[in-house]
């Protein structure tokens, strides 16, 4: 693995500005303001020093500012700090004699909690929106992480990354969250976030879920009407297992799952109430699940089903249908927004989704735009 760190100099050309090998005097010392460029040596007084390497398959490229000394210096912290790595020894913490905190040991510091913490999705988010943060941020050192770092990663995200509005408001909060953690706060106010516009949750239409199922098998029609009349998220259904279900209650319980280690989102668990038609299909499959104490949608060897959004996709296309309206949250978003049309309080609905707040469940209380509605509004103005 390649842990070289280079040290170069952006200054302005003919052609535009250019990165350039800095110039090393017979003592080892950066040579003030000179570069090679077109194999000849050249000054500019001009631009700022920067150190660049390798990291999982990527360049890695940071400003370490206009002082030919302290860019070496800093270049050097960067080779022991990589090279360290490499090694297997821990990351150095920062700085002894400023003791500022390195941001390459806060990161690795702060992985290791998520993961010991949260759920891999969740460290995955991290990790991404923390390695953007890197490719945009030019410090080296906690202490020196400013507002302006902060904005530039934003526009980063939306320019660079071409990420969508939603996405960039998501992981500049996994930064601030990050930040947090080491008790740099308040580098941003409210109005410095990036905004988007809170979208209505898209519900399936009768008539296409209606020609979805007609393209089942009782295999796929069973787990399609247990996320459309359970509304749980897809983990939830993944390690749901038998003895979750309650035939004589008729409920689904989300909860640990020991044999997994599954836990449920923000650690609570809940009931959900099923209808006897799914309970009936439920009490049919198990008749015949190989597994008294299994995963109630397994795979071979009783493993769980990573696959749904596949097979939704699949079928769709075999009912011909367009497979990119259909994902798996958007039973569950349909769940939510056909019991609030039949009546069924917000407290309720809010319990059976496992929201902790009540504005979570709101989002699914819109007004409904079937043909009875619209035949009532005919109707008003006949």
């Amino acid at each position: 693995m390649n842990r070289e760190v280079n040290l170069t100099k952006r200054v302005s050309t003919s052609s535009g500005p250019r990165y350039c090998r800095v110039v090393f005097a017979a003592n080892g010392r950066v040579k003030p303001n000179y570069v090679i460029l077109g194999e000849k040596e050249e000054r500019h007084p001009e631009g700022a020093y920067y150190i660049e390497w390798r990291k999982d398959g990527r360049r890695h490229r940071l400003s370490v500012g206009t002082d030919a000394a302290d860019a070496l210096a800093q270049r050097e912290r960067k080779a022991a700090e990589l090279d360290a790595v490499n090694k297997g020894v821990p990351i150095i913490a920062g700085d002894p004699k400023t003791k500022k905190r390195s941001v390459e040991w806060a990161i690795a510091d702060f992985l290791e909690k998520v993961r010991l913490s949260k759920k891999p999705k969740t460290l995955a988010a991290y990790k991404t929106a923390l390695d953007y943060f890197q490719q945009s941020c030019s410090k080296l050192y906690l202490e020196d992480i400013e507002k302006i770092d902060l904005l530039r990663f934003a526009k980063f995200l939306d320019e660079e990354k071409e990420l969508a509005p939603r996405s960039v408001f998501n992981k500049f909060a996994s930064i601030v969250t990050f930040l947090k953690e080491y008790k740099i706060r308040e580098l941003v106010k409210k109005a410095d976030w990036p905004r988007f516009v809170e979208e209505e949750p898209e519900v399936y239409e009768k008539e296409e879920l209606k020609k979805l199922f007609a393209v089942c098998n009782s295999q796929e029609r069973l787990w399609l009407q247990f996320f459309l009349m359970t509304g749980m998220r897809e983990q939830e259904v993944m390690y749901c297992s038998w003895p979750d279900i309650n035939f004589r209650e008729r409920t689904v319980t989300v909860r640990f799952n020991k044999k997994f280690g599954f836990q449920p989102k923000n650690y609570k668990g809940r009931e959900i109430p099923i209808p006897a038609k799914l309970s009936k299909d439920l009490k049919i499959a198990k008749g015949k699940a190989d597994a008294e104490h299994g995963l109630v949608f397994p795979t071979g060897g009783d493993k769980p089903k990573f696959d749904f959004l596949d097979n939704l996709k699949a079928i769709a296309r075999r009912a011909k249908l367009d497979p990119d309206q259909f994902w798996l949250h958007k039973f569950r978003a349909t769940f939510a927004t056909w019991s609030l049309w039949a009546g069924i309080d917000l407290r309720s609905v809010q319990e059976w989704l496992g929201h902790t707040d009540m504005e979570s469940t709101m989002r699914y209380l819109k007004p409904a735009r079937n043909q009875a509605v619209r035949d009532k509004v005919n109707e008003i103005f006949a």
